[in-house]
């Protein structure tokens, strides 16, 4: 039924432009003769003209796809097929007309209108209908009066989504671009700047704010977004240029403002040839892929064009996550190139065979406990994963002729507190010195601070601590800690890759510190709360293995620029090779056995700024 359909409406287009060849002709020869009789001796080359032109013109038609466009979507690709179509037709036509008659009894002028008006006779209706769609669209539903901020690409893509379909009806922009003021887009007018957003928002019954700048600085999300709250009107924003991976502007991807848009930083930029350079056409290995940051790193390694993605976890539920969405999203090429293997890093047999088969050539370690207190409460396995695994993962990645191993570390590794921390300073040690031994294979860490919404990041806790309508809980009024989101620290983790040449510890620039009860404060705003009003903030104190705040680097390890402004260098420190893996040996014996106190002060002999808390004994072994 619906062929039928669709048959019948083209047939009736194809009639609707079969009629425009003779009525332009006609218009032609009348035009000619200043709208006055037609000569009866200029007849017969009317009637050559309409014999000849119009097979040949209904002929191009058809042939040059103009049936394949919707007259409820005309636009500038439709107007070109019918500028083709009709110069084609002409090119033909008249050539035929001059062999068979000479052009006798057809005027030079009728030549030059006949075109002129078929073009405006096929195109005119097209767009008059569209219009007429868009427009009863707009009185047929009832749609919010949304004012959109930004007249630059992604506005003007915006706004034509929204002529076609969707819940909003843009009535104008604003933007602080000097020559778009007064103008129009897609019959939208910018109505003035940014300044004039609380103004404009009264005087035009806005109901809903759409902010169309991708770039966007943070600072001024946050600014509209408690402009729009303090009004009572909704904002959406559009993702980041980074999550616009295909660059296509579409209704649906306008989301609510998130934690990440007011307290995130400027973008990044990249060196993406030095980063493809690194990763395309290469066997790339990840541990940990189903975690926060691995499932990032496995994304953006495959956008970069690795010709081979390896992914190793130890949880089914996440790997299986991943896996679905590489597979979904890159179709039948992610069949072979995203091998999802479970495993977990601790266990020899499986790593061996893992780097016996795939012959890795660049290594990403993100596999890790992550989590304080629960590594405090179980510094055996937290020790037997951080630590051993890494080493045991590292000693692979020499044997096997790996080219880069980049190791994942956090800033809870400068002058740690807790064992999460001990434990992956002891990695970063065990990697940096492994790499003065294996010229073979470059060993680079990474060190950066929490990542906004990551699985053990305080957002999603926050998030369902005020979805229960609170109290949200706070260990320490003056608590710090330093923030950056998951694509951007993975982006420079793939930076800091492609960098370096071995030995390296590079550190993420986080920008400044960020208090905890302020970004609770924000989460609650987000939700359309008010903090200590609606929704309570509890403080609890500090936690088995906290700080109240975090170092990105040693005193003793002063930081150097690099040749990426957000990418600095640490020195790294060296050790006795053989005193140091002996106690590594002593230290996995001593987990082994659950010795937890001679797992502490193993730490403490491999980390002498480790100061764990004596009085704590964790009751979990």
């Amino acid at each position: 039924m619906k062929s039928l359909f669709w048959w019948r409406n083209q047939w009736a287009v194809f009639t609707h432009d079969l009629i425009w060849i003779p009525v332009s002709i006609v218009l032609a020869f009348w035009v000619r003769f200043n709208f006055g009789l037609i000569p009866r001796e200029i007849f017969s080359g009317m009637l050559w003209m309409l014999f000849v032109m119009l097979p040949v013109q209904a002929a191009v038609f058809y042939a040059s796809g103009l049936y394949r466009g919707i007259w409820r979507f005309a636009s500038l690709p439709d107007l070109r097929r019918i500028l083709k179509a009709v110069a084609i037709g002409v090119a033909v036509g008249f050539a035929l007309l001059f062999v068979l008659q000479r052009l006798e009894g057809v005027p030079r002028s009728a030549l030059v209108f006949y075109p002129l008006f078929l073009v405006l006779g096929l195109a005119a209706p097209r767009l008059a209908y569209r219009s007429w769609k868009d427009h009863s669209l707009h009185f047929t539903e009832a749609r919010q009066r949304a004012l959109i901020i930004g007249a630059g690409d992604a506005g003007e893509q915006l706004v034509r989504e929204l002529l076609k379909s969707g819940p909003y009806k843009a009535i104008g922009f604003l933007d602080d671009a000097n020559r778009r003021q007064g103008q129009e887009l897609h019959g939208v007018r910018v109505f003035g700047r940014l300044d004039d957003l609380e103004q404009t928002m009264v005087e035009h019954d806005v109901e809903v704010v759409l902010l169309a700048i991708p770039t966007a600085p943070h600072q001024l999300v946050r600014q509209i977004n408690e402009l729009c709250r303090g009004l009572g009107v909704p904002c959406r924003v559009l993702p980041s240029i980074a999550e616009l991976a295909d660059g296509r502007i579409t209704v649906s991807q306008l989301r609510e403002v998130t934690i990440e848009d007011v307290l995130g930083r400027e973008s990044v930029t990249l060196d993406d040839a030095a980063i493809a350079t690194f990763i395309a056409d290469k066997c790339i290995l990840v541990t940990g892929a189903g975690g926060s940051i691995g499932s990032e790193l496995c994304r953006q390694i495959r956008r970069a064009g690795a010709s081979r993605l390896v992914m190793v976890d130890h949880s089914e539920f996440n790997l299986y996550n991943i896996e679905q969405e590489l597979r979904e999203g890159a179709g039948a090429m992610a069949v072979n190139s995203c091998v999802p293997l479970l495993g977990d890093v601790r266990d020899t047999t499986r790593m061996r065979w893992v780097f016996e088969a795939y012959r890795p050539q660049v290594v990403f370690h993100a596999a890790a406990y992550k989590h304080v207190p629960l590594v405090e409460e179980n510094p055996a396995e937290g020790t037997r994963t951080n630590l051993l695994g890494t080493a045991q993962v590292a000693d692979l990645a020499v044997e096997f002729g790996v080219g880069k191993m980049v190791l994942v570390s956090t800033d809870k590794a400068v002058n740690p507190a807790n064992v999460m921390g001990a434990t992956k300073r002891a990695a970063e040690i065990y990697c940096q010195n492994l790499a003065g031994r294996s010229p073979g294979t470059a060993f680079i860490t990474t060190r950066f601070g929490n990542v906004l919404g990551s699985a053990g990041s305080v957002v999603p806790k926050f998030r369902k601590q005020i979805a229960e309508g609170g109290p949200v809980t706070v260990t320490h009024p003056d608590m710090t800690r330093y923030f950056m989101t998951i694509p951007e620290a993975v982006s420079l983790i793939l930076q800091a890759g492609a960098m370096g040449k071995g030995g390296e510890i590079f550190v993420l620039d986080m920008g400044e510190p960020i208090r905890i009860v302020d970004l609770a404060e924000q989460m609650i705003r987000l939700s359309g709360y008010e903090p200590g009003v609606d929704i309570a903030i509890q403080f609890t104190g500090l936690r088995p293995g906290e700080k109240m705040y975090e170092e990105l680097f040693h005193d003793a390890e002063p930081l150097q620029p690099t040749s990426h402004a957000k990418i600095m260098l640490a020195h790294s420190r060296q050790v006795e090779w053989d005193e140091f893996t002996r106690n590594v040996g002593e230290l996995g014996d001593a987990c082994a056995r659950r010795e937890l106190g001679e797992v502490r002060r193993l730490l403490k002999v491999l980390v002498p700024e480790y100061q764990p808390d004596e009085s704590f004994s964790p009751t979990k072994h």
